[in-house]
């Protein structure tokens, strides 16, 4: 199983529509917030299940705030990571992740991609593919590949 990790695209899809095509047939699309009124976009492009956050600025966006669901045996936590001063760190979201019970968060926001391994949990960052801000500023994205065992790995990508 194939999935795809953005966020932050803020609704300059040009990125995303190249790592669509880059990455061909994919299984699942997960957007972790601020794509700005390009749901649709966004969802009629993948041609595949596609979940969608409210970030802080999708204002009067209808989006759920946060998904919980299961991917494979993994038990997924999906949000925006604002309200959990991400942009600090990831301690916070970590451990409300924990609390929570799930085995991976997936988080945007900072626009700085990140994949943390921790015992407890994955927390997973894929930066933003419209305005990163990592060193380098390259636009980021996560795939996530479910191999026959059922075992997640996950690889950041840049454009």
């Amino acid at each position: 199983m194939k999935i795809l990790v953005v966020s932050d695209t803020h609704r300059h899809n040009e990125n995303y529509f190249k790592v669509i095509e880059k990455l061909g047939k994919i299984d699942l699309v997960i957007h972790c917030g601020d794509a700005e009124g390009s749901e649709y976009a966004i969802s009629e492009r993948a041609g595949c299940e596609t979940l969608i956050v409210m970030g802080n600025n999708d204002f009067f966006s209808k989006l759920p705030r946060e998904i919980e669901t299961t991917i494979g045996k993994y038990k997924v936590w999906i949000t925006h990571g604002h309200n959990y001063y991400v942009s600090m760190n990831s301690e916070i979201i970590k451990e409300e992740a924990v609390r929570r019970g799930v085995d991976i968060v997936f988080y945007g926001h900072s626009h700085r991609p990140v994949i943390e391994i921790g015992k407890e949990v994955i927390a997973v960052n894929p930066g933003s593919l419209s305005y990163p801000r990592q060193e380098g500023k390259r636009p980021s994205y996560v795939v996530m590949d479910i191999d026959r065992e059922g075992e997640a790995h996950f690889n950041i990508c840049y454009l």
